[in-house]
């Protein structure tokens, strides 16, 4: 096959992927089928259980099988076993309509998604709420990072789906939640180490334990990374903390601690087409010539208090309080920072954010029948002092230079929210509820010249989102439901700063994004051992955020009109004969622009100069993503596994005029653990892409440059050793 069908392509035929791709993955699924048959019934009389799960996306802990949404709960253990375990886009396949995408680059967060919503982000976390351990790791304007998660540490991941997303808020197509494990007895010291390809290394020590009232969980983490393309490097270190100090029954006190520091990420960009077809493993000249790189520093800390009021009422207060500096070397030329208007080449961001939390629970009968309430009040602030600096000082390149932007951007959001859920009749449920969002940006602009003049202002968002869903118990092991709600998401500040015109001031034009949000679906749970899911759903988006300008250094946004994201999704989890289970996962997604507008092609471009068509696709989404993993063993013994994903062509432009092309790649791990008293000892052999295919890992939707495409690495093994003392 030729290596631009392989890597990437504007032509049609690379849009629905090669017959290779399709033969892989028909061969992969064929590979579990035959498995789980033969397997299971040799075996039937054996099966393993699956762990019961209950859930907090409704705010009451409650079954998942209950709950009118889509969730799913992963234990953090699953994506630590057998892996590297520190970045969450890893082995997270199995999660239907989630696309979370390494991009090996750790000067740029990982780039996360939810059926479509937030895959045109190029910076942060955008469209995807993300909480830890309760805590809003999303800022009041939407946008949020997941790099501090310290997966070590964790217990369990939530994904939320679909429209009870909109009752946490601005910037809710979708909610990713991780929990830190709480201490218990006998306590354990469990130390790891891992070594792979391309210079990977990765060690950590998490120390966990209960004594009377008191129980902690504390864990540090070291990893570094040489890269597998030029100017790939990377280290850092994280510490997470978790603290419980019990105060009865039904009360708690927690305290929460978060460390990331980071300070040395090379940043080799994306390539463009011509680039990655002539070399998928070289770097962009400018991120050399520039030395693109960045360092980030962030601590996080909050108190959590549950108190057991009544048998029935309860209360949960949360305040938390952080600080993050960014200070990060971009690749923009000399020419476009002379401009007076230019914010420079270098981003140097000190921000401080904090907030509150306070929920009232009531459960009790109302009618005879079961009932929950809540209601609760949140305040979030964020205050950041961006500065801008030449990435110039004469002739020489990649270092800090003149002063060319120095602002504070203050976000504050305050929101009410209510939400219950009574079982109407025997067998079905209805929860509704509501969350009122008031968002407030406010600019102090502190660098104003006779040809830069003052972009202070502000400016207040508010919007009510409702939220509907209803339960129908049809059988023991059959759960149907539906749902409904509207959707809010703001401008973040980056997107306010400047006015398409050049003009002066904040951009006032500019509108939240409204959306409509519905779903169907079925849950299965058959007997101890199988668990599957099935949803179809539809979301229309008025007045989509996207580029309207790049010039100078400068973009600034527009509002679009409509688009839709409509598909389904379906998984299955099942456990069968000895020592077997198997996990697939698809998600079909159609997302375009229902309407058509006009935006800049390349950059400089002061004036709108392309037309989107209307139905054209919404770059970064993929229409087929499909996984398929099988694995055998037991936590004590041999253990083993096979891991397969395709995903389908994905448009890199709104103007639908390149895609990377659509991939299978393969994975397979294998381990042995065994027990030496109260010390567990475990090793791992992991072989990543086994067929060394050479493929677009993540894109960059619309760079203004062309470098759409952050390849992927071919082959590689990583291999790890794990002692857990109790």
């Amino acid at each position: 096959m030729k290596q631009q069908e392989r890597l990437a392509a504007g032509s049609a035929g690379t849009r629905s992927g090669s017959a290779g791709h399709r033969s892989a993955s028909a061969a992969l699924a064929v590979l579990c089928g035959t498995l789980a048959l033969w397997a299971g019934r040799a075996h039937a009389a054996e099966t393993a259980p699956l762990r019961d799960v209950v859930v907090t996306a409704t705010r009451i802990a409650m079954p998942e099988f209950d709950v009118p949404a889509s969730i799913s709960d992963v234990p953090a253990a699953e994506l630590r076993q057998d892996s590297l375990g520190i970045n969450l886009g890893d082995d997270i396949g199995f999660v239907p309509g989630l696309l979370a995408r390494n991009r090996n680059n750790y000067a740029q967060d990982q780039q996360i998604s939810i059926r479509g919503v937030g895959a045109s982000s190029t910076f942060g976390v955008r469209g995807v709420r993300i909480y830890q351990d309760g805590i809003p790791q999303t800022g009041p304007d939407g946008e949020g990072q997941v790099s501090q998660f310290n997966l070590d540490s964790a217990q369990r991941i939530e994904v939320l789906r679909g429209p009870f997303s909109a009752l946490y808020g601005n910037s809710s197509g979708g909610v990713i939640q991780i929990f830190t494990a709480s201490g218990k007895a006998p306590g354990e010291i469990r130390t790891d180490v891992g070594y792979g390809s391309f210079g990977t290394f990765r060690a950590g020590v998490d120390a966990s334990d209960a004594v009377g009232p008191l129980a902690y969980n504390l864990d540090f983490t070291h990893f570094s990374f040489g890269g597998y393309r030029p100017h790939q490097s990377a280290r850092s270190e994280s510490f997470n903390g978790k603290v419980d100090y019990s105060l009865g029954s039904h009360s708690k006190l927690t305290f929460i601690a978060n460390v990331l520091s980071r300070p040395h990420a090379d940043d080799p960009q994306g390539l463009t087409a011509a680039e990655l077809a002539a070399n998928p493993d070289q770097t962009d000249p400018a991120s050399l010539a520039f030395n693109t790189r960045k360092s980030l520093q962030q601590q996080e800390g909050g108190v959590v208090l549950h108190l057991g009021l009544t048998r029935r009422q309860s209360l949960r207060v949360m305040g938390y309080f952080g600080h993050r500096t960014v200070l990060q070397y971009l690749s923009i030329p000399i020419g476009p920072q002379k401009a007076p208007t230019s914010s420079g080449g270098v981003i140097d961001l000190h921000r401080d954010f904090g907030g509150t939390d306070v929920r009232w629970a009531w459960q009790g009968p109302l009618a005879g029948r079961p009932f929950s309430w809540v209601v609760g009040a949140s305040y979030d602030t964020q205050n950041e002092q961006r500065r801008g600096y030449d990435n110039f000082i004469g002739g020489t390149l990649g270092v800090l230079g003149a002063l060319r932007r120095n602002e504070n951007d203050i976000a504050r959001n305050i929101d009410e929210y209510t939400q219950g859920s009574w079982e109407l009749v025997p067998r079905w449920t209805l929860t509704v509820g509501i969350r009122h969002s008031e968002v407030r940006f406010l600019s102090q602009d502190h660098f104003i010249t006779p040809a830069n003049g003052n972009d202070s202002g502000g400016i207040t968002y508010a919007a009510s989102s409702p939220v509907a869903g209803l339960l129908f118990a049809a059988r023991p092991w059959l759960h149907l439901y539906a749902s409904y709600g509207q959707g809010f998401q703001t401008p973040i500040a980056a997107e306010l700063a400047y006015q398409p015109s050049g003009a002066a001031g904040l951009n006032f034009g500019l509108r939240p994004a409204r959306s409509d949000n519905s779903e169907i679906g079925a849950k299965f749970r058959v007997g101890a051992s199988l668990r599957a899911g099935i949803a179809a759903f539809d979301t229309l988006t008025r007045n989509e955020i996207v580029v309207a300008t790049n010039a100078g250094g400068r973009s600034t946004y527009q509002n679009a009109g409509r688009t839709r994201r409509s598909g389904a999704e379906a998984s299955l989890d099942y456990r069968f004969a000895r020592r077997w289970r198997a996990q697939l996962a698809y998600t079909y997604i159609d997302a375009i622009y229902v309407d058509s507008y006009v935006t800049c092609a390349g950059t400089p471009c002061t004036i709108p100069n392309q037309r989107i068509a209307s139905g054209n696709r919404l770059p970064g989404v993929p229409h087929h993503d499909a996984y398929a993993r099988i694995e055998w063993g037991r936590p004590v013994g041999w253990r083993a596994s096979l891991t397969g994903q395709y995903i389908s062509a994905i448009a890199v432009n709104d103007a639908n005029t390149q895609f990377a092309a659509a991939y299978p790649v393969f994975n397979a791990a294998g381990g042995y653990a065994r027990d030496f008293g109260a010390t567990r000892l475990s090793v791992f052999l992991r072989l990543n892409n086994i067929l060394n295919r050479q493929y677009v890992g993540s894109v960059i939707v619309d760079d203004g440059n062309g470098r759409y495409f952050e390849p992927a690495p071919g082959f590689n093994v990583l291999a790890g050793f794990t002692a857990a003392f109790r």
